[in-house]
């Protein structure tokens, strides 16, 4: 039986903020932060999530970094946010209506990212309004289904980091939007 959701009526100001700024080679997505996440008020703070340790393994990231300094990826032109803003804990303890897709939608029309990379199906599956999502990028036919303003940005969706989904673990996505952001790092220079 799920439990109740981990609802924040009023968020507290550091409550895992996004982390975004205009044209930004990347945009990381999530579903909500987890319950250690929410403590330690850091993006993929679970010891056992690999978030960190992949952005670094594929090259995203020239060091690890640990979760508390994840506002140091604006520098590398990466940003984060997640689906939900006001609950924490696993997805199957959300509310529906607090996982708010058209938010991120206004976030992405507002910064105008290169690519946006959800870390989990539910996360891109949620984002698009389907029922399920293949890895890697999204298809035209999917992206097409968004408004004008959002078809230009590169759509991924990645295996989830967390330890709990260890079992459906696959890099090769999560290496997939590395090349596309090598790739447009190499233009710019």
């Amino acid at each position: 039986m799920p439990r109740a959701s981990r609802r924040i009526e009023t968020p507290p100001p550091h409550l895992v903020p996004d982390v975004l700024a205009p044209g930004l080679d990347l945009v990381f997505c999530g579903t909500a932060p987890s319950p250690i996440s929410f403590r330690r008020r850091a993006y993929y703070a679970n010891p056992g999530n690999a978030f960190w340790s992949t952005l670094h393994r594929v090259g995203l990231l020239p060091e690890r970094l640990e979760p508390e300094r994840y506002a140091e990826v604006l520098g590398h032109g990466i940003g984060l946010t997640d689906l939900n803003k006001t609950e924490y804990g696993s997805d199957h303890e959300l509310s529906p209506e607090a996982l708010d897709a058209a938010s991120v939608r206004a976030k992405l029309r507002a910064h105008r990212p290169a690519a946006v990379a959800f870390t989990s199906k539910n996360a891109g599956a949620l984002f698009f309004g389907v029922r399920d999502i293949g890895y890697g990028r999204q298809p035209p036919a999917l992206v097409d289904t968004l408004d004008a303003a959002l078809r230009d940005i590169a759509y991924f969706v990645l295996a989830s980091p967390s330890g709990r989904a260890r079992s459906w673990w696959r890099i090769e996505p999560w290496q997939e939007v590395a090349a596309f952001v090598e790739a447009r790092r190499r233009a710019r220079r």
